[in-house]
């Protein structure tokens, strides 16, 4: 098979491969402790899927506009506007299938051959491989622990070049936790609105925060006419495999997005996007719970991690992820990643799965049962003192 040469560029999302590989060993009969996925473990909240089913049995089964629904689009600018404390239009919402088109869409609009894209590492895996698959140049800037899992703003300045055209923000962030200050975004603001940069920010664990108040760069003056906000429904509501999320951008920018869209998926199904206005708009008391367990369950990973000879954990302060250190175990990332799961049933992910700088890390998600991660905490301790 002779397949194009951009395909080799194309990176993945790891997450997936220990998730085949920890069911394979499932499927021989071995008990697996997940800690490897980003997902929610909740079921979606009940009004949202009788939303759903209203939805079918009053004929929501046909094609909608490239963009979303009306009254959906209503809806996200309405709420997404209330809780940044901004003012957003129905013209400005892109729905697609979930948030990673979004992603797709905009690196591919901005940046091509000969342009840079500074991206966060570790970070989101699909961030690198997307600007690499555009034929871009990947830029990383470092998250260190020492600074709480953010970057130094001046060294992420100091990475700009003539070649710059986008700049990726996550806050809270995958695979750590960090959280952006409300002064680091204005100096990348003010850097970018000098240079004209574009940003990408990547909101999607906004409502998951558990100290501190959300910051988002788009609250600095004028810097909303150059970004793009990538959020969606999979998170919050725990709504990971209905497969919806959105943009909010200019609307022009939004006109070009939309055929990237028109082109690639149509739209998105009609009775998801019905289920989605009854998340906004219902009540919010499971997203209340949830993200209260969300807190107790981090709470109990950090303290087991810390116990544990050789390892050592930061606090987050959002989304449900821990990045402890395993520096001092004398193990590489990916070793141990194999090691904890053939070893003591827990599937992690190395901190390298996120980029060069996830070295020395490995990845947990916390979204299971506490009894799950007491039980996935014991097995680590025993399997490391083994070694």
């Amino acid at each position: 098979m002779q397949l194009a040469q951009r395909m080799s560029r194309l990176g993945t999302e790891t997450a997936f491969e220990v998730l085949a590989r920890a069911r394979a060993l499932e499927a021989q009969g071995r008990k697996i402790v997940h800690l490897e996925i980003g997902e929610p473990d909740f079921d979606t909240p009940a009004h949202i899927k009788a939303a759903a089913k209203k939805a079918l049995d009053d004929g929501y089964t046909h094609y909608g506009p490239s963009a979303g629904l009306p009254e959906l689009r209503q809806a996200i600018a309405r709420c997404a506007g209330k809780r940044r404390g901004l003012e957003f239009t129905p013209e400005m919402v892109v729905v697609t299938p979930g948030a990673k088109p979004i992603m797709f869409f905009v690196i591919m609009a901005m940046a091509q051959a000969g342009d840079e894209v500074i991206y966060p590492n570790p970070g989101f895996p699909i961030y690198e491989s997307v600007i690499n698959f555009v034929g871009a140049t990947p830029v990383p800037v470092p998250l260190r622990e020492e600074k709480n899992f953010s970057f130094d703003p001046q060294e992420l300045i100091s990475l700009i070049t003539p070649k710059t055209k986008l700049i990726i923000l996550n806050s809270p962030q995958n695979p750590t936790g960090g959280v952006l200050t409300a002064k680091d975004l204005r100096l990348v603001a003010d850097a970018a609105k000098e240079r004209g940069i574009w940003i990408l920010s990547d909101e999607v664990y906004l409502e998951i925060l558990y100290e501190g108040s959300f910051e988002t760069i788009t609250c600095v003056p004028n810097m909303l006419e150059q970004t793009v906000i990538l959020d969606g429904f999979s998170k919050t509501y725990a709504m990971t495999g209905w497969r919806i999320g959105y943009g909010i951008m200019p609307p022009k920018l939004a006109e070009h997005i939309t055929r990237l869209q028109t082109n690639s998926n149509s739209c998105v199904n009609s009775f998801v996007q019905r289920a989605c206005l009854a998340a906004l708009e219902g009540p919010q008391d499971d997203v209340l719970r949830m993200v209260a367990e969300f807190k107790r369950r981090r709470d109990v990973i950090v303290d087991g991690l810390n116990k544990i000879k050789g390892v050592s954990c930061l606090r987050p302060k959002g989304a449900f992820y821990v990045f402890p250190n395993i520096k001092a175990t004398g193990k590489g990332s990916s070793w141990l990643e194999h090691y904890l799961l053939n070893e003591a049933g827990v599937a992690s992910l190395s901190g390298t799965s996120f980029g060069k700088y996830g070295e020395g890390y490995l990845r947990f998600s916390y979204a299971n049962s506490v009894e799950n991660i007491q039980l996935a905490l014991e097995s680590i301790d025993r399997a490391l003192r083994k070694m």
